[in-house]
């Protein structure tokens, strides 16, 4: 009988150790999708050059070109540790392959955690030509500007109530800058973090991260392109006041596969 015993003893210990292992930290997977929107209405590639969008100062925009820089996508646990997942990505609605991420991090399952990204970068690396992926798309901030590199383009054209042809329009976001002394260029912040809500861990998860496009035109700011369309860039206010419209942006949903094949 001894040797049943021992192995009743043996499958108890085996079983114990897994169920035990079972509740640590594993490498789990999130996989984040960027979808673009203008108050609820969907906004792909397929609706550029088209004067389909209207903001609240009642300006139709045809968008031609969308694309933005996050930086820093990070888990912050509930013990106060974080979890860095990217370092920085290109989202470019004209590059379907960078809309999605998949990354892995170790964390306990059912756990929970809050997700923040930086909207472009901030001070520490926005470094001029620090980049070569980015110097390469034309990313790239000229040094009479202070260097580094945009946060945002959106360009496109637009129209009025009252008519008219249609006017070119260049909403660029880069750090505030007053070129007006070129030997003493005086800046201002413009980067923000974007937190994302709170998330539960699970071995496969599924998070949509959502811009609504139509929030850069009025909250809090309302913006007139008939005054403010094109020369944004070495415009101090302007980037002020697009950085504090940025920050009702964006928002993000979770969508779980608990237990993936």
């Amino acid at each position: 009988m001894k040797p049943v015993y021992a192995l009743i003893l043996s499958v108890f210990i085996l079983l114990f150790s897994c169920t035990k292992d079972d509740k640590g930290p594993k490498e789990v997977t999130i996989q984040i999708a960027f979808s673009h929107n203008w108050d609820g209405m969907a906004m792909t590639q397929a609706d550029f050059n088209q004067f389909k969008f209207t903001n609240t100062n009642n300006e139709t925009l045809s968008i031609e070109r969308l694309r933005y820089l996050f930086s820093n996508l990070t888990l912050a646990k509930a013990d106060g540790t974080q979890v860095h997942l990217k370092d920085y990505q290109l989202v470019n609605l004209q590059k379907p392959e960078s809309l999605e991420l998949t990354t892995t991090a170790v964390l306990e399952e059912g756990s929970r955690f809050s997700l923040a990204f930086t909207f472009g970068f901030n001070n520490e690396d926005n470094k001029d030509s620090a980049y070569p992926d980015l110097n390469s798309v034309s990313w790239n901030v000229p040094g009479m500007l202070g260097g580094g590199y945009h946060y945002m383009q959106m360009d496109g054209k637009f129209t009025t109530i009252n008519g008219g042809n249609p006017t070119n329009f260049n909403f660029h976001a880069i750090r505030a800058v007053n070129p007006s002394d070129p030997d003493n260029l005086v800046f201002r912040d413009t980067f923000f973090e974007v937190p994302l809500g709170s998330f539960t861990v699970y071995k496969k998860s599924n998070i949509q991260i959502h811009m609504n496009v139509a929030e850069w035109f009025k909250n809090p700011n309302l913006w007139k392109l008939t005054e403010l369309n094109s020369m944004l860039m070495p415009n101090f206010n302007a980037q002020v006041l697009m950085s504090e419209n940025g920050k009702s942006v964006f928002s993000a949903r979770q969508t779980v596969i608990a237990n993936p094949l």
